[in-house]
């Protein structure tokens, strides 16, 4: 199904696949995209068929950013942003997602692009992939505050700060020296590595998964004391639930677990 050109796939194993696809415009994002990206990434969240999500673009680019022609439809003393502060969703919807979020990146991914492949949990990427946060150019900050917060976390604030103040591309290889990628692989090979490490997450509790990415991300938020209430109160509901009954069990018997998610 296409919706703005978004597409949602969910194969046999609970694997959805959410495709940016606007090939002649390096999948760049109107506004009617990026609300149906949005909302579609809350529709995988809610889907208890789905266990892992896989982004990715179409025709050899991720996402070259916001359409500056559909932007410029709208004067800038009059734009609004997306909404308040509170509205994660609509902010980090990738992070908020409940479900192990997989970024399978071939090509370029600037701006608001870039901007997701930051809130995506494991970041598999092509050898011909280039990331821009290049907001600086247009006299703004990163759009989505995943520049400003999350990618400091994610390689540091130096590196983080240079590539902001700069504009300039993180290129495929240093990705993968600083950690941004956690892959590198032949663009022909970008869509079955993505699909071979969302196989390996399907061995593992969704009950536990939902937990774990909940911890760490809101973790960052966190100081130790606040993280370590969350954590006690998280461990004792696993200790409760079906899942572990059923993981225990597993072992035991010497068998594939058949998780139900609670």
């Amino acid at each position: 199904m296409t919706a703005h050109h978004i597409r949602y796939d969910v194969d046999g194993d609970g694997i959805a696949t959410i495709t940016i696809d606007r090939p002649e415009k390096r999948n760049a994002m109107t506004y009617a995209m990026l609300g149906a990206f949005i909302e579609t990434v809350a529709k995988a969240g809610a889907d208890d068929k789905v266990r892992v999500v896989i982004v990715t673009g179409s025709g050899g680019a991720f996402c070259a950013g916001t359409d500056l022609a559909d932007l410029a439809t709208v004067p800038g003393e009059t734009r609004g942003v997306r909404g308040t502060a509170q509205d994660d969703h609509r902010w980090w919807p990738l992070v908020v997602c409940p479900k192990p979020v997989i970024g399978a990146i071939d090509g370029v991914a600037v701006g608001m692009g870039a901007e997701f492949t930051s809130q995506c949990d494991v970041r598999i990427v092509s050898t011909r992939s280039r990331f821009a946060w290049n907001f600086a150019h247009r006299g703004l900050v990163p759009d989505t505050g995943a520049g400003s917060w999350l990618l400091p976390r994610l390689i540091g604030p130096h590196r983080a700060l240079r590539l902001l103040y700069s504009g300039a591309f993180l290129e495929a290889e240093e990705a993968k020296a600083i950690g941004y990628a956690a892959e590198l692989v032949a663009p022909e090979q970008v869509a079955e590595t993505a699909l071979a490490e969302a196989r390996r997450y399907l061995q593992s509790s969704p009950f536990s998964i939902k937990h774990i990415k909940s911890l760490v991300w809101q973790g960052l938020e966190r100081d130790v004391g606040q993280h370590m209430a969350a954590h006690v109160e998280t461990l004792s509901a696993c200790f409760k639930s079906a899942d572990h009954k059923e993981g225990v069990a597993a072992f035991l018997e010497r068998r594939p677990a058949n998780f139900v998610g609670r």
